[in-house]
């Protein structure tokens, strides 16, 4: 069974301003997530942040660093909600988890 995948309202309007080659390598990892799970230790800087089922990985390094944040409604009916994609220097950790 695979796992649903949401998007919150702030994510799709970050994914709208994101360069086409970002929004390609986000599509694979909403791909991993939704066909394995939260846990992607796969991606560059796989973690788990403080609270939790809360995660995070880089999804592009460099100038600007790109990251995705999600974290896990339900484990029992696997649902996944994506909180942020953007840049590492406007993600706020504390609050979007």
């Amino acid at each position: 069974m695979t796992w649903e995948i949401r998007l919150t309202r702030d994510t799709l309007k970050n994914l709208r301003g994101l360069p086409l080659r970002i929004i390609d390598t986000v599509q694979v990892l909403f791909a991993e997530l939704e066909l394995s799970g939260p846990i992607r230790t796969n991606w560059p800087h796989f973690g788990k942040l403080s609270r939790k089922n809360c995660y995070h990985c880089h999804v592009c390094r460099g100038r600007p660093t790109y990251v995705a944040v999600w974290k896990v409604i339900d484990r029992q009916q696997k649902i996944i909600e994506v909180r942020y994609v953007g840049t590492h220097e406007r993600a706020h950790y504390d609050r979007l988890c």
